[in-house]
């Protein structure tokens, strides 16, 4: 999703009745100010779609649970978002919630509009987020994909694990693996950068 930056200020109560009153708009929350988030194109959608379904199959009978960005992720009391993909391993956060408590994985598939935001501040947001352990880019002008680990020295910020075409991506945080190529299927997104 593309996040507008232009906020406004509410009260958390005030935020939360306007997520259950708009039924087509969903906004994050960071601090008391809302951000208005709007659609991304057919390739940003097919390859989230891509992604959910390839971590679901991959994870088989693990308790851990795949969400996409139609539930928002709790970061801390004062910070809600809505990551393209969310996993979590807490049984807490099944059945009829309305968010991810407790966040394992965040995915965020990137465009011209988000990229320096999901590099930069939202990141900085998900890395102190005490559950999160993985934070994972998906460029959508060519096929690659950027995976950040939490280790016990603190984030791996400059020394992601970076995968193109022909890679098996790792996800350690839940345990899975799976070829890159899956997340790219039916987009036309080119392999490489110079293609």
């Amino acid at each position: 999703m593309v996040a507008q930056r232009e906020p406004w200020y509410l009260t958390i109560d005030e935020w939360r009745e306007l997520e259950r009153s708009s039924h087509d708009a969903k906004h994050e929350y960071i601090d008391g100010q809302v951000y208005l988030m709007s659609g991304g194109n057919a390739n940003h959608a097919r390859i989230a779609s891509n992604t959910l379904r390839a971590i679901e199959d991959a994870l088989g009978d693990s308790p851990c649970n795949v969400y996409n960005s139609d539930l928002s992720v709790r970061l801390s009391e004062t910070r809600y978002t809505y990551p393209d993909v969310s996993v979590t391993c807490d049984e807490g956060d099944q059945g009829d919630r309305d968010m991810v408590q407790s966040p394992r994985l965040i995915i965020e598939v990137l465009s011209e509009s988000t990229e320096a935001y999901n590099r930069g501040k939202k990141f900085a947001l998900y890395r102190e987020c005490p559950t999160i352990e993985e934070y994972v880019l998906i460029a959508t002008d060519h096929q690659a994909v950027e995976v950040f680990q939490r280790t016990s020295d603190g984030w791996m910020v400059y020394h992601a694990h970076i995968y193109g075409p022909g890679d098996i991506i790792e996800l350690a945080s839940i345990g899975v693996q799976f070829p890159l190529a899956t997340l790219y299927m039916r987009t036309t997104v080119r392999e490489r950068l110079e293609d």
